[in-house]
């Protein structure tokens, strides 16, 4: 606990398949600590080999909190994953464990630690058509949308931030109200936890090579009987979890509009550009610290420092 009384957490966040989970599972099992998962698809149930989620060994060397959540039919969001993360966390740090939250989920880790606004609700048809429009011509009109929409958004939103870029767009258009007008009310400052922020690194060659070999390996470990089994249980294509990175591209080979072979090339090619999403969703985190998954000792010694210090 810091002196304000705030619990002091570590973060260990970075792209799909840069080595999160593993490294987590080593620090945790050094520091005696316990894991918070911050990855939005690893919280259903039924959904273990496309999201990666944490082997049974791992769940059996560290505890594991917030994995199979919900069911892929019932719905959860960043508002949810804060209400239930932060009474895990305190119990956590109340116990004298050290917390680690690990996961790619970048909105989920910037809730867990500012809050949310509250935003008008989603318009999910005007979202299907802009993410149609990126989908055909890239992020340079969007972006340019919005900058004649509210400047000073588009100023503060990288132009490959999808994400952000169509919520800004959302807003604005469905409530007249500027998406950076709402920011600035808020102020992202609803601050109930301490964290050091580690982001981890690598080349991008190494993390592409690492993406397709894990892609095969999925596939391996039974991704599609996975699928299989999810349809086979109700859960509708249709479903957001369902048109998740993975179970997509297996539907869509199930339903024989692709070859397998197709399937996993358009799987490795979509985690890639789902991985350098996620770079440019983390590189705009100001106290976040890069650091070489390999650097164990490095990682260490940060944290040490960190759960030492009274700040």
């Amino acid at each position: 606990m810091t002196q304000e009384g705030q619990p002091k957490i570590v973060v260990i966040a970075g792209p799909t398949a840069s080595g999160k989970s593993g490294l987590a599972v080593d620090l945790a099992l050094s520091l005696s600590g316990e894991i918070v998962n911050a990855d939005s698809m690893q919280v259903y149930r039924g959904m273990d080999i496309g999201t990666a989620k944490p082997t049974a060994d791992e769940q059996k060397s560290v505890p594991h909190h917030l994995l199979d959540v919900v069911d892929p039919d019932e719905a959860f969001n960043a508002a949810l994953y804060r209400r239930k993360a932060l009474p895990v966390i305190a119990d956590i740090c109340s116990r004298g464990k050290t917390c680690l939250v690990v996961g790619g989920t970048g909105l989920y880790i910037r809730a867990l630690l500012r809050g949310l606004m509250e935003a008008p609700p989603s318009d999910p048809e005007l979202r299907k058509e802009l993410h149609r429009e990126w989908q055909r011509h890239g992020p340079g009109p969007l972006h340019e949308r919005l900058r004649n929409i509210d400047p000073v958004a588009a100023a503060s939103i990288h132009p490959n931030d999808r994400t952000r870029i169509i919520r800004a767009i959302e807003v604005a258009s469905t409530s007249g109200r500027m998406f950076s007008d709402l920011t600035k009310t808020h102020g992202f400052r609803d601050l109930k936890l301490r964290a050091l922020q580690i982001c981890l690194h690598m080349e991008r060659d190494l993390l592409y090579e690492r993406i397709n070999k894990r892609t095969q390996q999925m596939i391996s470990m039974g991704l599609i009987e996975e699928t299989r089994a999810l349809l086979k249980n109700g859960y509708s294509p249709e479903l957001k979890p369902m048109k998740a990175i993975g179970y997509r591209h297996i539907i869509r080979y199930l339903q024989g509009k692709w070859s397998l072979e197709e399937a996993i090339a358009c799987l490795q090619r979509d985690t890639r550009r789902y991985a350098k999403r996620q770079l440019t969703w983390f590189r705009a985190e100001p106290d976040a610290i890069w650091i070489d998954p390999r650097a164990v000792d490095m990682v260490l010694d940060k944290i040490h420092r960190f759960l030492a210090s009274a700040q």
